[in-house]
C-alpha cells in the first residue's frame, strides 16, 4: 500500500477545501440554518409532535443528511473531475499508485469534509432547536458510512461526467428530490398506505430513518435493513469503480 501517494492526494484535496471555506463550509451551514429558522421555528411552532418529538428536533437528522449527501457527492465528483478536465489524470494514472489508493485518497478526503460539515451543522442546530442523541456511537457510525458511500457515488459521477453541467445533473435531478421525498421533513407513516409502500423504493428513506433512530430511537424502517441497503450500495459502487479503472472507461482516450 502506497501511503505516501494516498497522503498526497488526501492533503491536496483537503487543502482545496480550506482555500474555499466560503463555498465549502459557510454556504451549506447558512442554508441549513435557514431551514432551521423557517421549518424549526416558524412552521414547527404550529405543528404537533411526531412520535413524541418536537417538529424542530425531528427534522434535524433529515437536514443533516440532506447536506451530507449533497456535499459528499459534490466534493468527490469535483475532486476527480478536475484532473480529467485539466488533463492531469494521465499523470495520476502513470504514477505508482493503484486504483484503490487513488480511491482512498479522493473518497477519504471527500468523506472527511462531509463529516466535518455534518458535525458543524449539528453544532449549529443547538442555537435553534434543543435535541438529544440517544445513540451517539451509532450516530457517528451512520454519519461515516453515509459519507463514504455517497462520496464513492460522487467519485463515480466525476468519472462519468465529461462537462461541468453533468456534475450537477444527478445531484439536482435525482438525489435532492429523493432526499426531500425520503422523510427528511416528515415520517413516512404519515402518508397514505399506498405512498408508504412506494416510499420504500426510495433508498434515501433507509438512510434518514437509521440516522433518526440514532438520535431518538424511532425509525420508519428496520435499522438492520437500512444498514444492509447502505452496505449493498457501497459494494455496487466499489465494483463499478474497479471496472472503470480496469477498463479505462471515461478516463483513457
Amino acid at each position: 500500500m502506497n501511503f505516501y501517494g494516498i497522503r498526497a492526494i488526501y492533503r491536496f484535496e483537503m487543502a482545496r477545501t480550506f482555500r474555499t471555506l466560503l463555498e465549502s463550509v459557510a454556504a451549506p451551514v447558512l442554508t441549513t440554518s435557514l431551514y432551521f429558522i423557517v421549518f424549526g421555528k416558524a412552521i414547527g411552532g404550529r405543528m404537533g409532535d411526531i412520535d413524541s418529538i418536537g417538529y424542530g428536533a425531528y427534522i434535524i437528522p433529515g437536514l443533516v443528511m440532506l447536506s451530507l449527501l449533497n456535499e459528499s457527492i459534490s466534493n468527490a465528483s469535483f475532486g476527480i473531475y478536475m484532473p480529467k478536465w485539466a488533463g492531469t489524470i494521465y499523470e495520476l494514472l502513470s504514477a505508482p499508485v493503484s486504483w484503490i489508493e487513488v480511491l482512498i485518497g479522493y473518497v477519504g478526503a471527500a468523506a472527511t469534509k462531509s463529516v466535518m460539515l455534518g458535525l458543524l451543522i449539528l453544532a449549529t442546530a443547538r442555537f435553534f432547536v434543543p435535541y438529544q442523541i440517544a445513540h451517539p456511537a451509532w450516530m457517528i457510525g451512520f454519519l461515516l458510512l453515509t459519507a463514504v458511500t455517497f462520496s464513492l457515488f460522487g467519485f463515480i459521477i466525476g468519472l462519468w461526467a465529461d462537462n461541468f453541467q453533468k456534475l450537477q445533473v444527478i445531484p439536482m435531478l435525482i438525489v435532492t428530490p429523493l432526499t426531500f421525498l425520503g422523510g427528511a421533513f416528515y415520517s413516512i407513516s404519515m402518508l397514505p398506505p399506498i405512498w408508504q409502500k412506494i416510499s420504500l423504493f426510495n433508498p434515501v428513506v433507509y438512510l434518514i430513518s437509521a440516522f433518526r433512530w440514532s438520535f431518538y430511537g424511532v425509525a420508519d424502517v428496520d435499522v438492520v435493513m437500512s444498514i444492509t441497503m447502505t452496505f449493498g450500495f457501497l459494494i455496487v459502487c466499489l465494483t463499478f469503480v474497479w471496472w472503470v479503472f480496469k477498463s479505462g472507461y471515461k478516463i483513457r482516450r
